[in-house]
């Protein structure tokens, strides 16, 4: 529901600063882990959270764990700054900088997670919170139902990544990350290796939007750009990535994983490299690069070798600096011009000069320019897949990638600055501090770790690689290696994308266009399709499981617990369960045919009256028989609620006009069926309780440990807060609602006397 009425945001863009004093705490704080996760250190933080179900708050840092950890605070700082000044008078900013913060602070707890359970419940965070970022716009149509597909895709892959983590451990023995790493090669011959497999895999393809459901990340362009910019470059869209990466050791070297992953990977690279060349939109140019890189990462992690993921790692830093760069500048544009698309764009290069350098250097990173540590990362990539069993088909594929990055870049950071000036209809000016200094310094950092690139090797691509490997990986990086097949890939690459961008127009994306504005078929189609027919279901089912008749939802809730409780019962001897040996007194079997005889005249009876009675006559004698098997606390509430309720029962009943028509008999039937049914299934139930051996009492258990286990020395507070605490808390929610329900009532009542 769209709030009416919102009033600017007073904050000044100084809030976004102060802000981003958190992110650089945990950036700092992770800092001091460099060099001794470099020597081959690890460190791991543990805090007993549920010990019964195994479940702590432990938290590992290695150097995979590491390098995220850092992408994340760092960019996160610098995104913090950056949304300051661009949402600046934008009203609920105060709401928005909240989402913010828990989104980063769930993504730092997912990458340094060490207890499955434990990642999952960040993982989850992180689509919860990204729901609330992506749909921040909420009166807007586009970003309401974005963010819905969002929290839908990753919702759905976090379920099944619940499942295939709860097996993992199942067949690991342990929930801990870092122990399942050693014992990869046990999981790995277990009989439930696939399902695992497929399950997580499926978890990390919808986080980190793989085909097929790659088309959840393009449409969340409808958050605004600060959103964009921090979910593309180092958090969320890599969460699937940083997932695959971890559960390597555990999972990966066998032909199912290498086969899926490099398979999904190299599909998703190809179909959104595609896509970058037939859009207009800057954000969704950016979004399909992403795409592109996530299929990058995913198909290098699939073939495994030790060349492969430092390639990976490498080219995994490279993209978080441009890509947040580009994004941020992307927004920088349509800050200014409110112009997204790149034909109508132009001339910026003159009026804001300092944009423009912070958009070329990104655009060189981007494109792969020496001394970019993209570069480097690219010569790699190309390495990795002319060394692989499919050289000819992986290097293909990455050449028509880098290509499409080459025009991304071009498109974004160089046709809105030199091409000719339009008509913008506006005043446009260079943007303050505040917005320009994040592009710049990840830009500046994409020429600084490519020039030191020893250190980014020894620092962060060796211990990252290792981790991943499973064993040690020296990594040695290098500007120049000489002319070589790699450096003619790259060269070519740069040059064809510069060509295509120079024919890149409206006449050559229709001329490639095939598919562009088709939505009738395809993933996203599919889940459009799903998402209709879930309505028509929950319609159909709502028109006949909320009829309003309580007739109805007595029946469904019987059917229900016959179904559930009594199927399974059918596998068991049911004459076993009779007691032997037993009979009863003969004031228990008078008091049994009493009974009997209350309920034939309740149902068979023509009058209301009459019925109550007997209705009366059943609740009393449950009473007495309360009372003879020693319960006289029921049997006093039993008299209490039955003389209240047949009161009222008469009370009402004089107010209610005579039957004038009965229901039909086959309603009788099917009725009497279910309520015959549902007895026999409690009196089932009665006697297998009944059989049970005998068992010490309940009393001198509470009295015993009421001090020793719960430090209370009133054993019936500490029964109430304590041993039944869920019932308590049943029972005080339940109060609650109906006090809500009261109060909304009587609000109601008194807007409409306003009225």
């Amino acid at each position: 529901m769209a709030i009416k009425s919102m009033k600017p945001d007073r904050t000044t863009p100084l809030f976004g600063w102060l802000l981003s004093l958190i992110a650089w705490g945990f950036f700092f704080w992770l800092a001091r882990f460099i060099r001794p996760v470099a020597s081959g250190k690890t460190f791991l933080f543990s805090f007993s959270w549920a010990p019964s179900i195994g479940v702590d708050l432990s938290f590992y840092i290695d150097g995979l764990s590491l390098i995220f950890a850092l992408l994340i605070s760092g960019i996160g700082g610098l995104i913090f700054i950056y949304a300051g000044s661009y949402l600046s008078g934008k009203p609920l900013r105060g709401r928005f900088f909240l989402f913010l913060i828990a989104f980063m602070l769930s993504m730092l707890g997912l990458v340094m997670a060490d207890n499955l359970i434990l990642l999952f419940g960040f993982w989850e965070l992180t689509s919860i919170t990204s729901f609330f970022l992506i749909g921040f716009d909420h009166e807007k149509e586009e970003s309401r139902s974005s963010a819905m597909q969002a929290l839908i895709v990753t919702g759905a892959g976090g379920l099944c990544l619940l499942a295939g983590a709860i097996l993992l451990a199942m067949v690991g023995g342990t929930p801990s990350l870092s122990e399942l790493m050693t014992r990869g090669e046990m999981v790995r011959s277990h009989g439930l290796y696939l399902p695992i497999l497929i399950l997580i895999l499926i978890g990390a393809a919808t986080k980190s939007a793989q085909f097929p459901f790659h088309f959840w990340l393009p449409n969340a362009m409808a958050a605004p750009t600060p959103v964009s910019a921090y979910l593309h470059s180092a958090t969320m869209v890599k969460a699937g990535v940083y997932l695959a990466a971890r559960v390597n050791p555990i999972l990966g070297t066998t032909p199912q994983w290498e086969y899926l992953v490099t398979g999904m990977g190299f599909v998703t690279m190809i179909i959104a490299a595609y896509l970058v060349l037939i859009s207009s939109d800057l954000k969704r140019i950016l979004a399909y690069s992403t795409v592109a890189a996530l299929g990058l990462f995913m198909m290098l992690i699939g073939m495994g070798t030790a060349v492969a993921l430092k390639a990976m790692i490498l080219y995994l830093m490279a993209h978080a600096f441009y890509k947040a760069a580009l994004f941020m500048i992307a927004g920088i544009i349509y800050h200014e011009t409110g112009i997204r698309d790149a034909q109508g764009l132009g001339g910026l290069w003159r009026i804001m000069p300092i944009t423009g350098i912070a958009a070329l250097l990104a655009l060189l990173s981007k494109s792969g320019i020496p001394p970019f540590v993209t570069f480097i990362g690219k010569e790699m990539v190309f390495e990795a897949t002319l060394d692989s069993a499919l050289s000819l088909l992986l290097t293909a594929g990455v050449f028509f990638v880098s290509v499409s990055f080459v025009v991304a870049a071009f498109l974004v950071g160089f046709g809105p600055f030199f091409k000719k000036m339009p008509d913008y209809g506006k005043k446009i000016h260079e943007v303050s501090f505040s917005f320009w200094i994040g592009p710049m310094v990840l830009s500046v950092l994409g020429i600084f770790w490519g020039i030191f690139n020893d250190r980014t090797g020894r620092w962060f691509v060796s211990p990252a690689a290792s981790a991943i490997f499973g064993d040690e990986v020296n990594v040695h990086l290098a500007l120049w290696h000489g002319v070589d097949i790699k450096l003619l890939l790259s060269g070519a690459a740069i040059l064809l994308g510069i060509l295509l961008y120079a024919l890149w127009g409206r006449p050559f994306r229709r001329m490639i266009g095939w598919g562009e504005d088709r939505r009738w078929f395809g993933p996203e189609w599919g889940y459009g399709m799903l998402l209709d027919f879930i309505r028509m279901l929950s319609r159909w089912g709502g028109r006949i499981l909320q009829n309003g008749l309580l007739h109805y939802y007595i029946l469904f809730v019987i059917i229900g617990a016959i179904g559930i409780i009594g199927l399974p019962l059918l596998e068991l001897n049911i004459k076993s369960l009779f007691l032997k040996g037993q009979s009863g007194t003969f004031y228990e079997i008078g008091l049994v045919i009493i009974l009997l005889a209350g309920i034939l005249q309740v149902v068979f009876s023509g009058s209301r009256i009459i019925s109550i009675v007997g209705l009366g006559v059943v609740g009393y004698g449950m009473a007495l028989l309360f009372l003879l098997f020693s319960a006289p606390d029921l049997a006093m509430t039993q008299f209490a609620i039955e003389t209240l309720s047949v009161i009222l029962l008469v009370l009402v009943i004089l107010h209610i006009p005579r039957l004038t028509h009965h229901s039909s008999r086959l309603s009788r039937r099917v009725d009497a069926f279910f309520a015959l049914s549902i007895g026999a299934l409690i009196t089932i139930l009665v006697l297998m309780t009944a059989g049970l051996p005998e068992m010490g009492s309940v009393g001198s258990y509470f009295a015993e440990n009421s001090y020793i286990k719960a430090h209370g020395r009133n054993v019936v507070n500490v029964i109430l807060v304590d041993f039944r605490s869920f019932d308590t808390l049943g029972e005080i929610t339940v109060l609650s609602v109906a006090a809500m329900g009261v109060y909304s009532l009587l609000r109601l009542r008194q807007e409409e006397k306003k009225r």
